[in-house]
C-alpha cells in the first residue's frame, strides 16, 4: 500500500461523503457527512440504533458503504478491510469486545503482525505494561483474555489501538466501564493524543464527557446526521445551551431523558438489612426510590409460587423497624477459586425482598466471579448460598432459575444471547424443552410466538419481528430482551451486572425504571455496576468490593458518595 502524502494543517485525516449502508429492512446509515480532523477530539453522539455502530464499522472496514466515499488525506480510498483499515492508521476499539477469547493478552497483540516472524513476546508484554501504567491501568499481559472481566479486555483493546501508533483511534463507548479516576485519566490522554496531532473519535452517550474531553460534537439520528457543533460554536454556546440543543437533536425534546443532579430526586436513605452495612435512618419503604411509572401490563410476578414465601412483601410505609422484611438470599463465607489467589474471598451479605443493594467497585475485582456464582454458573470453593433458608449450593442454573433466582449478565451477545437465533427463541433460551412450549421434545411455535410478541409488546422491544436474529437489534434492544427474559414469570431474586453499560439515555432511563419498579413488585435485586452515579440513584445500601472481597457496606444517605469513594481506593470512611 502505498503510504499517501501528509494532510494539510486542518485538513480532514479522514472524510465520508454521502455514506449510506443499508440491511434488510432498515436503513442504518442515510447519506452521512463526516469530517475527522488532526489534533480534535470528534465526539459522535446518538441513540442506540441511530447509525454509530454501523458508521464505526465501515471506517474500520468490517462494512462497505452501500453508496457515497470516503476519502484519506484527500483522496478516495475503498477501506476494504480491517487490516486497510491498520494500513491507513485507523484503529478501533470497539463496544463489544473483539479479542480472541482463549489467546492471552499478548498472544492477541500479536495477531495481525507478519506472519513469517515470531513474534517478541517479551517486548510486546513490556509495551503493553508500560502504556497500561500510563493509563493508570494494571492488566496482565500473560492473563488468558477470556478470563478477564469485560471491563479489563475492553481496557486492554484501548491499550492495543494505541501500540498501533493510529493517526486516528475510534473510542466506541470506551468509558463505560471506568471508575470516575479512570474516566478523567482518558480523557487527559485523548487531550495529550490530541495535542500531538491525532484524530479521536469519542462515542459517548454522556454528556459530561462530551463537554468535557469534545471539541467537535455530531449529532445521529434514525440513521441520520441531524447535526454538528464545531469548536468555536460549542464553546461560545456553553454547556447549558449546547444540552438544550442535543437534546433536541437527538430526542425532538429541550428537555434532557436523564435529570439534572439538581433536579434528580432524593437518593433512597439505607435501611442496612444485614450484609454488614449499619441501620441507617429508616425511610418511608423500600420502593420509594424516586419517580417510577404504574406497573401496567408489566409481565412480572413477584412471589407468586405454590410454596408462598414466608417473608412479607415490602413495607409501603412508615419505615419501622417492624416491617423490614426478612432477607431471602443471604450469602456466607462465599469464595471463589481464580488463577492462583481466589477471585473471590469471604463474601457475606444478605438482600430482602423488595430492597436493593448495589456493589461497587473498579472492574475486575471479583464482581464477575461472584455474580457468576450466585447465578449458579461458577463453581464456589467455599461458603454457601441460601435462598429462602435453604441451601442452594448445588443446585444448578436451571434449578436456580425455577426457584426465582435470575442473573442479567453484561455480556449481551457472547452470554445473554446467541446472535443468529431470533428474538422469539432468545426469549426462552434458559427454559429450552419446558412446557408449555414444548411438548414432548417438539416445540409448539404458536406458544413460543404468542409468549414472544406478549414480551416485545411489554418491554418495548424495536424490532423488525420476533423472528429477526436478536443480533441484529441495536444494544438497547438486546438488553431489553434479557429484561424481559429474566423478569418474567416468578422472579424473586435477580442479580444485575452492569444493565446499562452501553446504553443510551433514554434506555437507561428505560433499564432503571425496570429495575425500580422489580423492586417495588417486591424483587430482591443485586446492581453491580461500575457506575456510581446509577448505584446513588436505584440502592438501599451499596456494598463496595475491592480485590475479590467486600471492603465495606455503608447505607445510601448523604455521605455514601464519600463513603462508597474511601472504600474503592482503599481508605477507611
Amino acid at each position: 500500500m502505498t503510504a499517501a502524502p501528509p494532510p494539510d494543517a486542518g485538513a480532514p485525516i479522514v472524510a465520508l461523503h454521502g455514506i449510506t449502508r443499508r440491511f434488510p429492512g432498515v436503513v442504518a446509515n442515510d447519506r452521512v457527512d463526516l469530517a475527522i480532523r488532526p489534533g480534535e477530539v470528534h465526539v459522535l453522539l446518538g441513540e442506540n440504533g441511530a447509525g454509530k455502530s454501523t458508521l464505526i464499522a465501515m471506517l474500520s472496514g468490517l462494512l462497505q458503504p452501500d453508496e457515497g466515499t470516503i476519502r484519506i488525506d484527500g483522496r478516495e480510498q475503498p477501506i476494504a478491510s480491517p487490516r486497510h483499515a491498520l494500513g491507513f492508521g485507523i484503529g478501533t476499539v470497539f463496544q463489544h469486545v473483539m479479542l480472541a477469547p482463549t489467546l492471552t493478552v499478548v498472544e492477541n497483540l500479536a495477531l495481525g503482525l507478519s506472519w513469517w516472524h515470531r513474534p517478541d513476546r517479551a517486548r510486546l508484554a513490556a509495551e503493553f505494561t508500560r502504556t497500561a501504567e500510563g493509563l493508570g491501568l494494571s492488566i496482565d499481559p500473560h492473563a488468558v483474555t477470556g478470563e478477564l472481566s469485560l471491563g479489563e479486555q475492553q481496557q486492554a483493546e484501548i491499550v492495543r489501538a494505541l501500540l498501533r501508533g493510529s493517526r486516528v483511534l475510534i473510542l466506541d463507548e470506551a468509558t463505560s466501564m471506568l471508575t470516575p479516576k479512570g474516566v478523567e485519566e482518558l480523557g487527559a490522554l485523548m487531550r495529550r493524543l490530541a495535542g500531538r496531532g491525532i484524530a479521536v473519535v469519542f462515542i459517548t452517550h454522556k454528556l459530561k464527557e462530551a463537554f468535557d474531553f469534545g471539541d467537535r460534537i455530531s449529532i445521529l439520528r434514525l440513521g441520520r446526521k441531524v447535526g454538528e457543533i464545531p469548536p468555536e460554536r460549542l464553546r461560545a454556546l456553553g454547556e447549558r445551551a449546547a444540552t438544550a440543543e442535543i437534546v433536541h437533536l437527538m430526542f425532538g425534546s429541550s428537555e434532557s431523558p436523564l435529570p439534572s443532579p439538581a433536579s434528580s430526586p432524593p437518593s433512597p436513605r439505607g435501611r442496612g438489612v444485614g450484609g454488614g452495612g449499619s441501620l441507617g435512618s429508616p425511610r418511608p419503604g423500600l420502593s420509594q426510590r424516586g419517580t417510577h411509572g404504574e406497573h401496567g401490563s408489566w409481565p412480572i410476578r413477584a412471589q407468586t409460587r405454590a410454596d408462598p414465601s414466608p417473608y412479607p412483601p415490602p413495607a409501603r410505609g412508615g419505615g419501622t423497624m417492624e416491617n423490614v422484611p426478612a432477607p431471602i438470599l443471604v450469602v456466607r463465607d462465599l469464595s471463589v477459586p481464580g488463577h492462583g489467589a481466589a477471585a473471590v474471598a469471604d463474601i457475606a451479605l444478605q438482600v430482602a425482598p423488595g430492597e436493593i443493594l448495589g456493589i461497587a467497585g473498579i472492574d475486575g475485582n471479583g464482581q464477575k466471579q461472584l455474580a457468576e456464582a450466585l447465578a449458579g454458573q461458577r463453581p464456589a470453593s467455599g461458603g454457601t448460598v441460601l435462598l429462602d433458608g435453604r441451601s442452594i449450593d448445588r443446585l444448578d442454573v436451571g434449578a436456580r432459575r425455577r426457584l426465582g433466582l435470575r442473573y442479567v449478565t453484561d455480556d449481551r451477545l457472547g452470554e445473554g444471547t446467541v446472535g443468529a437465533f431470533p428474538v422469539s427463541l432468545n426469549l426462552l433460551l434458559k427454559q429450552i424443552g419446558e412446557p408449555p412450549f414444548w411438548s414432548r421434545g417438539l416445540d409448539r411455535p404458536e406458544e413460543i410466538d404468542r409468549n414472544a410478541r406478549s414480551l416485545v409488546a411489554a418491554f418495548d422491544v424495536r424490532t423488525p419481528g420476533i423472528r429477526t436474529p436478536v443480533g441484529r437489534l441495536s444494544g438497547g434492544n438486546i438488553q431489553k430482551v434479557l429484561l424481559a427474559r429474566e423478569l418474567s414469570g416468578a422472579a424473586r431474586v435477580v442479580i444485575y451486572s452492569k444493565p446499562t453499560y452501553g446504553l443510551d439515555v433514554q434506555n437507561i432511563v428505560a433499564a432503571r425504571r425496570r429495575i425500580r419498579d422489580a423492586a417495588a413488585a417486591g424483587v430482591a435485586t443485586i446492581l453491580i455496576s461500575t457506575d456510581l452515579e446509577e448505584l446513588l440513584e436505584l440502592s438501599d445500601r451499596i456494598a463496595v468490593m475491592s480485590h475479590g472481597r467486600i471492603a465495606g457496606t455503608v447505607a445510601n444517605d448523604d455521605r455514601a458518595r464519600q463513603r462508597v469513594g474511601e472504600l474503592m481506593i482503599g481508605a477507611q470512611p
